[in-house]
């Protein structure tokens, strides 16, 4: 029994990094993690993993998350953009502001991104719980309804800081969907995403953080903010969310993190269950059971060309999201070195 919950959703691993834990598998990234991850860096070359954060463009998907929005900071009556405050002096100043989506562009799952109704309190009534059973309405209240703070709105626990103050460094490990797929709308299972790490030598230990290169955000970049419906969910293999065995090794592989240049990792809509409740199963699977984060809208295949062509799979990954108190996602730069 615990004071948020007196039974955890089967195959979760809540309390297992303590009765408190917000951080999840990413308490995996301990220093001789840290150490294994920069053993790998052999030339000092580095890549950015983030997309334009304009990019996609389009309200893709009906989601509602649009591109960043940049205006100048209204101040002394005019706006503090090529200002000069005082003509005796040369100093000129620009200063702006941004209307940010969190979760647009190239970006991180927050564990409070996603929940589910679940009996946590074992009185035959789902109540709506995140990771380690914090609970909608206490640790992640309502948005304000009305008035000027209509919207306002904050995560108590489980916000993105969490993440942001593991400062998320450790080992990337990539497997290049694509090179097998190209532009297929395939589901990858278990036993495909299998047969691809052993054709490519591609090995997974605790605590590596894994990337799946789909080749969607390069096709993104292609079309320059105009993204056509063919491409979004049509171009691109992603993970089978259905899949037990695929579930099964998420689970036992003990990856600290699992990211994908495409739109959500696994496949959306998932594959047909009308036995299942869930829609999105892997997302349930790693964020509300194993407070595994999400990344997603990557930026991969110029890193995954140079993996390649240098018969590498393994990097360097440092990618904290912002440090955000309350936020449910965060865009990131992600850096790999090599």
């Amino acid at each position: 029994m615990h004071e948020r919950w007196k039974k955890r959703p089967p195959g979760s691993n809540w309390g297992d990094f303590g009765i408190d834990d917000q951080k999840g598998r990413l308490n995996l990234l301990t220093p001789a993690k840290v150490l294994q991850a920069v053993a790998e860096v052999r030339t000092g070359i580095t890549f950015c993993l983030s997309l334009p954060l304009d990019f996609p463009g389009g309200d893709y998907h009906g989601l509602k998350r649009l591109a960043p929005e940049l205006r100048a900071v209204h101040r002394g009556g005019g706006y503090a953009y090529n200002f000069r405050p005082r003509l005796e002096q040369s100093d000129v100043w620009s200063d702006d502001r941004v209307t940010l989506y969190t979760q647009a562009s190239t970006q991180w799952d927050a564990l409070s991104h996603v929940g589910s109704a679940f009996d946590a309190d074992d009185d035959g009534h789902a109540e709506v719980c995140f990771y380690n059973g914090y609970r909608a309405g206490e640790h992640l209240p309502a948005p304000v309804v009305s008035g000027e703070q209509a919207g306002k709105v904050a995560a108590l626990a489980l916000g993105i800081e969490n993440m942001a103050e593991t400062c998320v460094q450790g080992r990337g490990v990539m497997i290049d969907l694509h090179g097998h797929y190209g532009t297929s709308n395939v589901k990858v299972g278990y036993d495909a995403l299998m047969r691809i790490c052993e054709e490519d030598g591609v090995e997974v230990e605790q605590g590596d953080m894994v990337c799946l290169h789909t080749g969607l955000a390069a096709a993104l970049l292609r079309l320059q903010r105009n993204p056509d419906k063919q491409t979004l969910e049509h171009s691109h293999p992603s993970l089978d969310g259905r899949d037990e065995r695929l579930l099964n090794w998420i689970t036992d592989s003990g990856l600290a993190a699992l990211i994908a240049d495409n739109f959500a990792v696994e496949a959306v809509p998932s594959r047909d269950d009308e036995t299942s409740a869930v829609s999105e199963p892997l997302h349930e699977l790693c964020i509300f059971k194993l407070g595994i984060h999400l990344g997603e809208l990557w930026h991969l295949s110029e890193l995954n060309g140079w993996l390649k062509a240098h018969q590498r799979s393994r990097f360097l990954l440092t990618a904290p999201p912002l440090r955000l108190p309350g936020a449910v996602g965060s865009p990131v730069t992600p850096v790999a070195t090599v």
